[in-house]
C-alpha cells in the first residue's frame, strides 16, 4: 500500500526522468516543453493539444458559468425565505448594536453585517416572518444574497483550480467543477442569506491551499512554504470561524499533516533521513500554521463581536449577569434592586421562565405508577405573574432588624404569603421523578419546630464572591436545601389535571446543572416611590476578553447540544449521499411558486456511485496485492491511494461524524462532503479513462540497457507532461457524458431552485423521484 494519504504524496514518484536543468524557480516553460516534445517523439503517439492555455480558458468560463447560475433571478423571491429569518435579523442587530446570541462563531454574519454597512443600510428590519416583504420594508436584500452568491460561484473555480494543482487532466478538472457547478443545492444555499456558502468556500480554499503547501515541500521554510501554509491555516480558521462542523476541515488537513510528518521521520525516506531537530522545526511550523494562527484568528472575530454588539438585546437572558453588565441599556443595571431579608419577591427560572407557585390544592395520595406523595400542599411552577407566586424572604432565626442585606450563601426560609406556610422538601420522591427530592410547604409552626431543618435553603449565587449583596434581576442563583443538598428545579413537562397542567418542581441531585438556576424578577413588597426603586444612572462594568469569550462558547455549545427536538424536514445523514429528502424553503400558492432546497439528483447518484467504485478498487487492489498480483503501474497506484485517496478523506471526514450527533440535521450538512465526492469523481475519471505509463515507459528502456536512469527534478509533473504523447478522448466522452446528464438534471429541477417559473400539480408530481415531499398548490 502506498505510505500516505497526502494530496500530493506520490509526487516524489512522478518526477520524468531529466526533465530539463532547474534554475532558482525550477526548470523553465521553454526547457519543459523540449523536454515533453522528447517524450512524445519516444512515444510514438501524438501529443494531445491541451496547454496551460487551455486549463486559464476552460477556469474562466467556468467562473462566468458559476456567476451567471448562481446571480440569475437573485431577486427573486422579494421576501423572507427560510432561515434568512435568523441570518439577516443577525445582520441587522450587528448594524444597530445590539448583542444578541446564536449557536454559531460570528465570522459568517459580520460578513453579511459588511454588505449591509457597505450599502448603507441601518439594520431597521428584523426579517420576524417567512414571508416578510422586502421591497415594503425597504431592506437591500440583494446585496445581502450577493454575498453567498459571490463565494458560491468562486467555490466552483476552487474545485476547478484544485484539480488542476493536484495535475489532473483537463477533463477531470472540468467533471469535478461541473458536478458543483450545476449542483442545485449548492446553487439554491448560495442565492440567499444563508451561512452555507462561506463555510463551503472556506473548506474548499483550505484544501487547496494545502495541495499549494505540499506541492512545495522540497522547499520548506521558503517564503512560498510559508505562504500557503499561513493561508491553509486562515482558510481553516474561516471554515470553523462559520460554523463548528468546520472542525472537520481541521480533521482533514490534520489527518493528511500527521501522514507527512510520519513520512519525514522515516530514516529511508528518499530525500534523505531529517534528523530530529530538523523535524522538530517541520513539527512547529505547522503547529503554528495550522493550530496556532487559526485560533488567533478565532479570537479575532470574537473580538470584533464583542467591539461591536455593545447594547444590551435580545440575547442577553443567555449570559450570565456580569456579562449582561457590560452592555449598555442593560435591564440589570437599571432595575437591579439588593434584596433585604422580610422582602417579598417572586422567583422565576431562567430557563422556563415560570414561576415559583403554591396553592392550597395537594398531591394525590398515589401517583399513576402507584408510588405514595406525602400528601403535601403543593409547589408547582406557574407561567403567568400571580399573587400565589408571592414569598416573602426570612431568616433562619426571626430575630433579623429590617434592612439587613440577604448576601451569597446565606440560609433562609421562604413564606408562601397567601397559604401562610414555609417551603419544604423532604425525602419523598417527586411526581415525576423518583430519584428527585418533593417540594411542599409546612405551616409556619412545623417548620420552626420539628420540621426546622427541611424548610432551611441556601442563597448560592452563580460566580458569586463570599459575601455578596442577593439582587433581583441580576443575582442568578441557585437555590439549594441545606440539609441534603439538592437544588430546586423545574422542566417543561406539564403535572396531571390534579396538578393544573402546571410545571413540577422538584429537588435535583445534579447541582451543577444549568437549568437548576434561578433570579429574583420583582419585589412587591416595595411601592414604585420606595427610595429603594430610584435608579441612580450606573457606569457600564467591564470584563476581560477571554472571561467573556469562555463564558459565550460555554453558552453556544451547550444550546448547541440542545437542538434535538424534531423538525419536519430534518434528516438522516444515510440519506444524503442517495438524495432521499430535501428542504421546503419557500412557497407561493397565488403563484404556484416554490424553493426546495434538493441537490442535483443525477449528480449525487454519480459522486455517490464513485465513491463506492473507489473503495472497490482499494480493495480490489489490496486483495490482488495479498495474492502477489500487481494490477496497477506505481504511478497510476500512488495517485490512486494519495491524491484521490485525500479528496476521499476529505468526504470521509466531513461526512461520517454526523451519524454520532444527537443534534438536528438537515441535507444542507452533507454539502462540505458532496464537494469532496466531486473531487473523487473527477479523480477517478481520470484513472478509469486514462493510462498513466509515458514516465514510466520512458525510463523503462534505460533500466533495461543497463543504464542508470537520471535523478529525477525535485517538482510537481503537470498533467500535460503525464500524459505527453497519449490520447484523453476516452476522458472527454466521459467527461461530456457526464455533464450532460447533469445539466439535464440541473435544468429539470431548475423552477424548485430559482422559484420559478410556477409548477402545476403536474409538473410537481413528475418531480416527486423519491417520494419529495414538494408542496401542491390549491
Amino acid at each position: 500500500m502506498a505510505s500516505s494519504a497526502t494530496p500530493q504524496g506520490s509526487l516524489r514518484q512522478r518526477n520524468v526522468a531529466g526533465l530539463g536543468k532547474k534554475n532558482k524557480d525550477g526548470p523553465s516553460a521553454a526547457s519543459s516543453d523540449v523536454e515533453i516534445d522528447k517524450l512524445v517523439k519516444a512515444t510514438g503517439v501524438q501529443a494531445p493539444k491541451v496547454s496551460e492555455r487551455d486549463y486559464k480558458i476552460v477556469g474562466v468560463f467556468i467562473t462566468a458559468m458559476a456567476f451567471l447560475t448562481r446571480f440569475w433571478g437573485i431577486s427573486h423571491p422579494n421576501e423572507v425565505v427560510f432561515d434568512e429569518v435568523h441570518f439577516g435579523k443577525f445582520a441587522s442587530y450587528y448594524l444597530e448594536r445590539t448583542y444578541f446570541f446564536d449557536v454559531h462563531p460570528p465570522f459568517g454574519k459580520l460578513l453579511f453585517a459588511f454588505m449591509g454597512w457597505l450599502v448603507g443600510y441601518d439594520g431597521h428590519f428584523h426579517f420576524e416572518n417567512i414571508g416578510d416583504s422586502y421591497i415594503a420594508n425597504k431592506v437591500p436584500y440583494v446585496a445581502f444574497r450577493s454575498l453567498p452568491a459571490i463565494l458560491g460561484a468562486l467555490t466552483v473555480t476552487v474545485v476547478y483550480l484544485t484539480m488542476w494543482e493536484s495535475g489532473y487532466s483537463l477533463p477531470a478538472c472540468i467533471v469535478a467543477a461541473g458536478l458543483v457547478l450545476l449542483d442545485n443545492a449548492h446553487i439554491g444555499q448560495t442565492r440567499l442569506i444563508l451561512l452555507d456558502a462561506t463555510l463551503v468556500f472556506a473548506m474548499a480554499c483550505s484544501l487547496l491551499c494545502y495541495i499549494k503547501f505540499y506541492k512545495l515541500r522540497h522547499q520548506p521554510f521558503s517564503r512560498k512554504w510559508w505562504k500557503w501554509l499561513i493561508l491553509t491555516g486562515f482558510a481553516l480558521s474561516c471554515d470553523i470561524s462559520v460554523k463548528y462542523v468546520g472542525l472537520f476541515a481541521f480533521i482533514t488537513i490534520g489527518s493528511a499533516v500527521i501522514i507527512d510528518l510520519w513520512g519525514l521521520l522515516d530514516i529511508n525516506r528518499p530525500g534523505g533521513a531529517l534528523s530530529l531537530p530538523e523535524f522538530g522545526k517541520h513539527f512547529a511550523a505547522r503547529a503554528f500554521g495550522l493550530i496556532v494562527m487559526p485560533f488567533i484568528f478565532y479570537l479575532f472575530w470574537f473580538q470584533v463581536h464583542f467591539s461591536i454588539l455593545t447594547r444590551s438585546g435580545p440575547g442577553d437572558d443567555f449570559m450570565t449577569p456580569e456579562f449582561q453588565e457590560t452592555l449598555t441599556d442593560n435591564v440589570m443595571l437599571a432595575n437591579a434592586i439588593t434584596i433585604d431579608f422580610y422582602d417579598t419577591i417572586t422567583l422565576r427560572h431562567k430557563e422556563t421562565k415560570t414561576y415559583l407557585h403554591s396553592h392550597p390544592d395537594r398531591y394525590p395520595l398515589r401517583y399513576d405508577d402507584g408510588r405514595v406523595s406525602s400528601q403535601g400542599q403543593q409547589v408547582t411552577g406557574y407561567p403567568f405573574n400571580d399573587t400565589n407566586n408571592y414569598w416573602q424572604i426570612l431568616p433562619v432565626q426571626d430575630d433579623q432588624k429590617l434592612g439587613h442585606h440577604v448576601k451569597n450563601h446565606d440560609l433562609v426560609r421562604l413564606r408562601h404569603l397567601v397559604t401562610d406556610t414555609i417551603l419544604l422538601s423532604h425525602d419523598v420522591a417527586s411526581p415525576y421523578y423518583p430519584t428527585n427530592q418533593e417540594f411542599t410547604t409546612v405551616s409556619v409552626a412545623d417548620a420552626y419546630g420539628d420540621r426546622s431543618a427541611d424548610a432551611l435553603f441556601e442563597i448560592r449565587i452563580e460566580s458569586g464572591k463570599p459575601g455578596q449583596e442577593f439582587k433581583s434581576i441580576s443575582s442568578h442563583f441557585k437555590l439549594i436545601h441545606n440539609p441534603s443538598k439538592v437544588a430546586m428545579w423545574t422542566h417543561t413537562t406539564p403535572l396531571p389535571e390534579w396538578g393544573h397542567k402546571q410545571q413540577e418542581i422538584n429537588g435535583n441531585k445534579q447541582l451543577a446543572a444549568s437549568s437548576n438556576v434561578w433570579f429574583i424578577e420583582d419585589i412587591p413588597s416595595i411601592p414604585e416611590d420606595h427610595k429603594r426603586r430610584e435608579k441612580p444612572e450606573k457606569k457600564v462594568k467591564t470584563l476581560p476578553f477571554l472571561r467573556k469569550w469562555f463564558e459565550l462558547q460555554r453558552s453556544m455549545f451547550w444550546h448547541n447540544s440542545q437542538l434535538t427536538s424534531s423538525h419536519p424536514y430534518a434528516s438522516l445523514p444515510y440519506q444524503w449521499p442517495f438524495l432521499l429528502r430535501g428542504v421546503s424553503f419557500w412557497t407561493q400558492n397565488d403563484t404556484r411558486q416554490q424553493i426546495y432546497f434538493l441537490g442535483n439528483p443525477i449528480g449525487w447518484w454519480i459522486a455517490s456511485s464513485v465513491l463506492a467504485i473507489y473503495a472497490g478498487i482499494i480493495l480490489a487492489d489490496q486483495f490482488s496485492l495479498r495474492r502477489g498480483i500487481d494490477a496497477l503501474d506505481r504511478r497510476s497506484r500512488s495517485r490512486l491511494y494519495n491524491s484521490t485517496g485525500f479528496f476521499f478523506l476529505a468526504w470521509a471526514t466531513h461526512y461520517f461524524p454526523f451519524f454520532v450527533m444527537g443534534r438536528q440535521l438537515f441535507l444542507h450538512h452533507y454539502l462540505p462532503a458532496h464537494l469532496a465526492s466531486a473531487l473523487v469523481t473527477g479523480a477517478l475519471v481520470e484513472f478509469i479513462f486514462s493510462v498513466d505509463s509515458v514516465g514510466d515507459d520512458v525510463a523503462y528502456p534505460a533500466t533495461k540497457s543497463g543504464k542508470k536512469a537520471p535523478i529525477a527534478a525535485k517538482r510537481h509533473m503537470s498533467a500535460r507532461e503525464r500524459y505527453a504523447g497519449q490520447s484523453l478522448l476516452a476522458s472527454w466522452i466521459a467527461a461530456l457524458v457526464i455533464l450532460a446528464l447533469v445539466a439535464a438534471g440541473w435544468y429539470f429541477f431548475l423552477p424548485l431552485t430559482y422559484g420559478y417559473p410556477g409548477l402545476s400539480v403536474e409538473q410537481v408530481l413528475r418531480r416527486k423521484w423519491l417520494g419529495y415531499d414538494l408542496h401542491f398548490a390549491k
